[in-house]
């Protein structure tokens, strides 16, 4: 499917920086060497990404600790005997302690993404602007960044919060219909629908996030061509969305080996974020370019072609004269001399005297004279000058060779092969 990408064309967003071409070859490889070459300005980005996105961190701490905390002091098990104390029936306690936390604290995480989405913004312009300049960073480019990109940054920040939010309550209501001994058939499918929704929509926000902070574009446009990236390339979104959540992923094993949890707090606090945007940043401007050529490829187009055209040129005038010289044949375009019943000459035998070479001298120089008088005899006959006219026009049409000191030669039947 072929994309409409001439309102991107010429918008791309860069304020401080031009962008160069890459010194590695391929898409991952010059991810790669960003990545190796500039890790302590990828940590400093994802340091500075933290400092927005701590009251939402400080958010999703507080509810665990604040479920934690509760669960420990709620009665979990029933006690329905003649025991001391006596405890009313508890199912779905815990199933209703996590819906109504997670309905209090996720609502204020949407509000947390607001105050995220400032370092999301700069982040992205310092990463987009580390993979377009092999390396270079400033902090005036990272609230450059905040500054062109924050609108298009919160709003698809916000959406996925939000579909983030209802996935989770829904998941908690089914959780909890499900404790207390109700038909979970309803609420486990409404679970599976939200969860392709919020996919679905996420990766649309992702790619609405990518075009909004890559191209000077109206929102209306960023919406179409968001839409047209992702319907064109599906199973390559959904691949490099999966490989970008690498940090997520390790995070949510980590909830069952402690160790692993340990290791990816401490990735998100170095790189983890940083991680995130350089992966998906790579993949989709590698996506934007197979659509929208660079202006550096279009230079270097530009200088290669610059170089050719005189070549190019004496190359196809060339490939004409030699089509024009195939097709052109002495034996019909000027008169030959008939061979004659009986030799013009005695060739020499087996043993010849000097006076034998001189008489076979003097008839090639009469067989000569004999031609050239033939020649002019006939060279107006309607038969040679009708075909001789037809290319003579041919070759008029052809530029003229060039001979010594540049001066410009006549085309003719002898050098019509020779510059």
């Amino acid at each position: 499917m072929a994309l409409n990408v001439k309102e991107l064309a010429g918008n791309e967003i860069a304020f401080d920086y031009k962008r160069t071409a890459p010194e590695a070859q391929g898409r991952w490889g010059e991810a790669w060497a960003v990545f190796k070459g500039s890790f302590g300005k990828i940590v400093l980005i994802n340091l500075l990404m933290l400092i927005f996105l701590s009251p939402a961190i400080t958010l999703l701490v507080t509810r665990s600790l604040y479920i934690g905390i509760w669960a420990y002091e709620l009665p979990l098990n029933s006690n329905t005997g003649l025991g001391y104390p006596v405890y009313p029936d508890t199912r779905g306690l815990i199933e209703n302690l996590y819906l109504q936390v997670d309905l209090i604290f996720y609502a204020v995480l949407i509000a947390a993404g607001v105050i995220a989405s400032v370092g999301i913004a700069g982040g992205a312009y310092s990463i987009k602007k580390l993979l377009n300049t092999q390396g270079k960073f400033t902090f005036k480019g990272f609230f450059c960044g905040v500054k062109s990109g924050y609108v298009k940054t919160v709003i698809p920040v916000t959406v996925m919060l939000v579909l983030f939010y209802a996935c989770v309550l829904v998941g908690d209501w089914k959780d909890l219909v499900i404790a207390r001994g109700g038909n979970g058939a309803g609420p486990i499918t409404a679970y599976v629908f939200i969860i392709i929704a919020t996919v679905l929509i996420g990766l649309y926000c992702a790619w609405l996030f990518s075009v909004g902070v890559s191209y000077k574009v109206n929102f209306g446009t960023a919406l179409k061509k968001a839409f047209s990236f992702l319907i064109t390339t599906p199973l390559q979104t959904v691949l490099l969305a999966g490989f970008a959540l690498l940090p997520v992923w390790l995070y949510l094993i980590g909830t069952a080996v402690q160790i692993i949890m340990y290791i990816a707090f401490a990735l998100f606090i170095f790189f983890g974020f940083s991680f995130i945007l350089l992966a998906w940043t790579s993949y989709t401007r590698w996506v934007f370019d197979t659509a929208i050529p660079p202006e550096f490829a279009k230079e270097e187009n530009k200088k290669t072609t610059a170089k050719q055209p005189q070549k190019a040129e004496a190359d196809q005038t060339y490939v004409a004269r030699e089509l024009l010289a195939a097709g052109k044949s002495e034996l019909i375009g000027r008169p030959i001399l008939p061979v004659a019943d009986k030799p013009v000459f005695t060739p020499l035998g087996a043993v010849y005297t000097r006076g034998d070479l001189k008489k076979l001298a003097e008839a090639r120089a009469n067989l000569g004279g004999q031609i050239e008088e033939y020649e002019s005899r006939h060279a107006n006959d309607p038969v040679y000058a009708e075909y001789n006219k037809l290319f003579a026009e041919r070759e008029k049409a052809l530029p003229a060779p060039e001979g010594k000191k540049g001066k410009k030669k006549k085309v003719s039947a002898q050098n019509l092969l020779r510059n």
